[in-house]
């Protein structure tokens, strides 16, 4: 008891989703697993973080900090530091370093920019950030959004790796 107890304390946190972000890989009331080893995320994971910042580019190119939504998010990685992330939003496809991105989990397409490179298209990710989008992309606030932009690698709790509620869906997070 004593090892399991100090394991969920340090390593592993149970987090219950809300939204409907990442539908329907992860449903609101879900909960899942999410480890804190989760320092050099990579493209496909689903990550829980802090959105109390805004990191987006001002019209000549530059990061812009601001205030974010102070709230807890899960988001997928699509793009890490130095990757270059570009749309075409009239076909919905998100293209990363110049390929097309495929992606069998989201629930519809990618048709809307929500403010945050505006102009700026394709954006190389920079160091010590990712670029992170919802699976259920006409209801996301993500990477696209003036609201949150890139995301610190610091800010992230840590990575989804088991739904344990409810019953019937209980098994590892692809």
């Amino acid at each position: 008891m004593l090892i399991a107890g100090m394991v969920f304390t340090y390593f592993l946190h149970v987090t219950t989703i809300n939204g409907e972000s990442m539908m329907d890989t992860l449903k609101p009331e879900d909960k899942v697993i999410v480890t804190s080893f989760c320092k050099h995320p990579k493209q496909g994971d689903i990550i829980v973080f802090e959105a109390d910042e805004s990191v987006t580019m001002h019209e000549e190119g530059q990061l812009v900090h601001g205030r974010g939504m102070n709230i807890t998010l899960v988001k997928r990685v699509i793009a890490c530091a130095g990757q270059t992330v570009d749309f075409d939003f009239d076909r919905g496809i998100v293209y990363v370093d110049g390929e097309e991105y495929h992606e069998d989990y989201i629930s519809g397409l990618t048709h809307t920019d929500e403010g945050a490179f505006i102009g700026h298209y394709p954006v190389t990710v920079p160091e010590g950030y990712v670029f992170v989008m919802g699976d259920n992309r006409r209801n996301s606030r993500d990477s696209r959004s003036s609201e949150l932009g890139y995301v610190a690698v610091d800010n992230i709790i840590g990575k989804v790796i088991f739904r344990v509620a409810p019953s019937g869906s209980f098994g590892r997070i692809k």
